[in-house]
């Protein structure tokens, strides 16, 4: 079975590889079945986001579609970036300029503590849906450590591992990341699915 991420990033794409492939599913980005869907990610959550993508690329190219989205909330600026992680700061900025803005509001702030949360959605062409959510809760370090990951990886600390994501190797950080969570859920509920068909 091919799905199709509705994603340009290869990031999220090995890591939904690495986990689906046990089922028999080959994940593909949208390129390689010849699309480039622009979805406007108007959803309030991230679970309304992710079914918006999965939506569209389904209906786009007649596969199913997987979506992601995800973000950090940071508890001291009430949730943001939330939702517009991947746009905080507008469109210009890369995720270095991204993570150094986000630490810049951050001064003064007297708590650090902030999630990851990501939301999986897969839409079948006979309009059947599998949603997911995984979070992992941490804290916003004082500086970037690391070089693994990607977004914000080099400034989100697990205090538990004293690592940041992106100080974790790629089965160090699938094991306890957001993504990582709701594709354990995913997993167990696609296996479900399938196992009807």
């Amino acid at each position: 079975m091919k799905f199709v991420l509705a994603s340009q990033n290869r990031h999220k794409l090995e890591e939904m590889r690495s986990i689906l492939s046990a089922h028999g599913v080959e994940v593909v980005l949208e390129a390689d079945v010849g699309l480039n869907v622009d979805v406007e990610e108007t959803g309030e959550t991230f679970a309304e986001n992710a079914m918006l993508k999965a939506k569209a690329v389904m209906e786009a190219s007649g596969l199913p579609a997987i979506a992601d989205d995800s973000g950090v909330c940071v508890d001291a600026l009430n949730g943001a970036p939330g939702v517009y992680s991947a746009r905080y700061g507008g469109p210009e900025l890369d995720d270095t300029a991204r993570y150094q803005l986000l630490l810049n509001n951050m001064r003064g702030a007297r708590t650090r503590a902030a999630h990851f949360t990501s939301a999986i959605a897969c839409m079948f062409p006979n309009g059947d849906a599998i949603e997911a959510e995984g979070i992992c809760p941490g804290t916003i370090a004082f500086a970037p450590q690391g070089t693994g990951g990607f977004g914000y990886d080099p400034v989100f600390f697990l205090p538990e591992l004293r690592k940041t994501y992106a100080q974790l190797t790629p089965e160090e950080k699938a094991a306890v990341s957001h993504r990582g969570k709701a594709l354990a859920v995913f997993e167990g509920k696609l296996k479900e699915y399938l196992s009807k068909g």
